[in-house]
């Protein structure tokens, strides 16, 4: 039973107030309090309680604690596990840092520098809130005020997801009954967050490369041979170059803060065949290697640890691409610039041009699902292609699904 009584009284100034006291009893017989200014709060609140104590929802200290609070535990959760080594690197842990603090519940700092990165500056957070009023239509209205202030559907979609885990925290401690932002979808304007990508041509490619020398040579057309991420490339060792079987193996990957983690998802684990090109050139870069032993980075630093992926853009591959486009312009070509990843691009395409198969692709380049690949390369698989993979789909549905495809395209 809750109830609602008016309460009066005089300060020691001799002023007047008055406010609405919400009594009521949870489930556990614990009796609670609240105090309100307006009258239409206190039965708003009652509402909200009464409805919560009957399903089974009430959490005391969710009326006490706010989204703030949550993230602030989530994250003290995710440092340790940093600090342990639970799979926690420290680029994702600042990476949720940055989604949690720079909009879901916005400090000062975070927000400045957000704003010279981004030029977005956001004052729709939501971290004053209560748990106890946070349902899935303040998480909704929220997602609505990222979208207006032009935050990207893929952007908007990893704060949220970065919310709902910090939510989901404050569920396991009790803090909560249920996750208001576990439900919350976004969705963007037809094309809008399309991933499908174009590579450089080959053409671009060889004048970048006709400007490389040494090493960055060498990690440029490995990369744009195997489709290994930059991440990853740096990551690897002799151990990982089977130069009988003629493959590469890919296990690893290094962060911007140069801590060795596992890759991406479990299919990024694979193994890329080389041809006899790279793999001698690749085995001539061995024999010239200060240190080739099977625990040696292939690419290491002068003191050879991890090589910093923001000075190679910086030092040596930004500088190649204006020499490269320069030298296009002096003998009159043109020269499109392509950024580092577009080498991962390239080798994928290449791939798709040599006529293998979707799966075969998505294999070779780590891709956590087949959806992701036809997501972001399906278009450049010849339409046979596609129509080979839906007849394989109707074969596995129904028994003469493919001959039944064959027909009906026959009687077009």
């Amino acid at each position: 039973m809750a109830t609602i009584t008016k309460r009066k009284w005089t300060t020691s100034k001799g002023v007047e107030r008055e406010a609405w006291v919400l009594a009521y009893t949870d489930a556990g017989g614990k009796r609670h309090k609240e105090q309100f200014e307006k009258k239409r709060d206190a039965e708003a609140r009652r509402t909200e309680v009464t409805h919560q104590v009957v399903s089974g929802t009430y959490r005391a200290d969710a009326a006490a604690t706010t989204i703030d609070d949550a993230v602030t535990d989530y994250l003290k959760l995710l440092a340790a596990r940093r600090e342990r080594g639970e799979h926690v690197t420290e680029h994702y842990y600042r990476t949720v840092e940055g989604q949690l603090r720079n909009y879901v519940a916005p400090t000062d700092e975070h927000r400045a520098k957000q704003a010279e990165k981004t030029r977005i500056i956001f004052d729709g957070g939501i971290g004053a809130v209560k748990l106890s009023q946070a349902s899935a239509k303040v998480i909704g209205d929220f997602r609505d005020r990222l979208r207006a202030a032009g935050v990207g559907v893929v952007t908007t979609r990893r704060i949220l997801g970065s919310l709902s885990r910090a939510l989901q925290n404050a569920v396991g401690n009790d803090l909560m009954a249920i996750n208001p932002a576990a439900s919350i979808r976004v969705t963007g304007k037809r094309g809008e967050g399309s991933k499908k990508v174009v590579p450089p041509s080959k053409a671009d490619l060889a004048a970048a490369l006709a400007e490389a020398a040494g090493s960055l040579r060498v990690r440029m057309r490995l990369s744009a041979s195997s489709g290994v991420r930059a991440s990853e490339l740096y990551a690897l060792r002799w151990k990982h170059a089977a130069f009988n079987a003629g493959e590469l193996t890919v296990d690893g990957r290094v962060d911007a803060y140069k801590n060795e983690d596992t890759t991406k998802s479990t299919a990024g684990i694979r193994r890329v065949p080389l041809s006899s090109a790279m793999l001698a050139e690749l085995r001539a870069w061995k024999e010239a290697a200060k240190s080739s032993e099977a625990e040696d980075l292939i690419f290491p630093n002068a003191k050879g640890g991890f090589l910093d992926h923001k000075n190679i853009l910086k030092r040596e591959f930004r500088p190649l691409l204006v020499a490269a486009a320069k030298k296009a312009t002096d003998e009159g070509r043109k020269f499109k610039p392509f950024n580092w990843h577009a080498l991962r691009h390239f080798a994928i395409s290449t791939w798709i041009e040599a006529g293998m198969q979707p799966k075969t692709v998505q294999t070779f380049a780590g891709h956590s699902s087949l959806a992701v690949t036809m997501s972001r390369y399906g278009h450049m698989f010849p339409s046979d292609t596609h129509r080979n993979i839906m007849d394989q789909i109707s074969t596995s549905i129904f028994v003469d699904g493919a001959q039944m495809a064959h027909e009906a395209a026959e009687a077009l």
